[in-house]
């Protein structure tokens, strides 16, 4: 199929455009180098990034064991180090008011995702664990969990999976029932799972103690409550809470940007943006199917190596369901996560 051509006014349109952000980034890099030659920077800092906005970031000092020793600053980007985000360990040098990034420090890990377009993001950087929060309400999404599972064993960072609003529990037996669905499942694969409420005194104690002295990134579809509980954590931190939308019951987002808060028992948390989806287009079938631990386990002793877990003769994962050492949920999910990678590819 042949390009549409461009009228003469579109094409001026898209030419000045692209001058005015070459401009842009031409004046920004000549006033951040002047800010270096002024003499006016202070001694360099070891620092952490707290929040990313186009090419600035905000930037808090840390000691040497990560911990904050003053309020985060506001800090320019030297134009080598334009793909910095929330949770990097930086140089920097700072006046009283503004400072510049100067260096960047080798990452542990990286939590990543694809946008709209596909295109792969880095969401955070150098985690300890994922707290992947899910609820009640809105009504929970397993493969969404699921591939917020495949994410964290892939990346190598443990996961904990928060199970928010139990105080909806008293309201039906079948809150109950998805509550104990989704423990015994998760616990039986070797999984942390933790009930948490925002309602009630002592209902956030469970969570508080896997959160000492780690860097937490908070995860999950929107709705689930994930800006309440770091409200609730972090008392003190202006953290915007939205509601579900009365009609459809699904979330609203009210965190537009990962940010990172120091937490009082030590170590940080990362809010980051709801997402309604989680894709995996960035990695291969067989990290998805690492990623399923409870079905790589017996997927090793399948007589094929290239089993598709089906109707394959031979396949230990199915013969592991129909003598129930393996749930049926997982694997379907497993297989939509696959189908949907192979739609994405078409």
């Amino acid at each position: 199929m042949s390009k549409r051509k461009l009228t003469r006014q579109q094409a001026w349109r898209i030419e000045k455009i692209q001058k005015e952000r070459l401009d842009r980034a031409t004046r920004h890099k000549v006033e951040v180098e002047e800010l270096i030659d002024s003499g006016s920077l202070g001694r360099e800092q070891t620092g952490r990034i707290v929040a990313r906005f186009g090419k600035q970031v905000e930037v808090v000092a840390i000691d040497r064991l990560g911990q904050p020793v003053n309020d985060p600053i506001r800090c320019h980007l030297r134009s080598c180090l334009s793909s910095l985000v929330t949770g990097d360990q930086v140089v920097f040098q700072a006046t009283d008011a503004t400072g510049v990034v100067t260096a960047h420090k080798p990452r542990r890990n990286v939590l990543e995702r694809p946008d709209s377009r596909g295109i792969i993001k880095v969401m955070a950087a150098n985690i300890d664990q994922l707290v992947i929060v899910t609820a009640l309400e809105p009504e929970p999404q397993p493969e969404i969990l699921d591939r917020y599972l495949v994410a964290a064993e892939v990346t190598n960072i443990p996961p904990i999976i928060v199970i928010n609003k139990v105080d909806l529990l008293r309201e039906s037996e079948t809150n109950r029932n998805l509550l104990m669905g989704i423990k015994n499942l998760y616990e039986v694969i070797g999984y942390t799972v933790v009930e948490a409420t925002t309602k009630k005194i002592g209902g956030l104690d469970e969570l508080s103690q896997y959160l000492i002295d780690k860097s937490s990134v908070f995860i999950g579809q929107s709705g689930v409550g994930k800006s309440s509980l770091v409200k609730m954590l972090l008392p003190d931190e202006k953290i915007r809470v939205g509601y579900l939308h009365q009609q459809t019951r699904l979330g609203r987002h009210t965190t537009s940007t990962a940010r990172l808060y120091s937490y009082k028992g030590g170590g940080s948390i990362i809010d980051s943006p709801g997402i309604r989806d989680f894709g995996l287009e960035q990695i291969s079938r067989a990290e998805v199917e690492q990623g399923f631990i409870d079905i790589c386990e017996f997927a090793n002793h399948c007589r094929f190596r290239n089993c598709g877990h089906r109707q394959e003769p031979g396949c230990a994962v199915n013969d592991a369901i129909q003598k129930g050492k393996l749930s049926k949920r997982r694997l379907e999910s497993f297989h939509r996560i696959l189908d949907t990678m192979r739609e994405g590819n078409a």
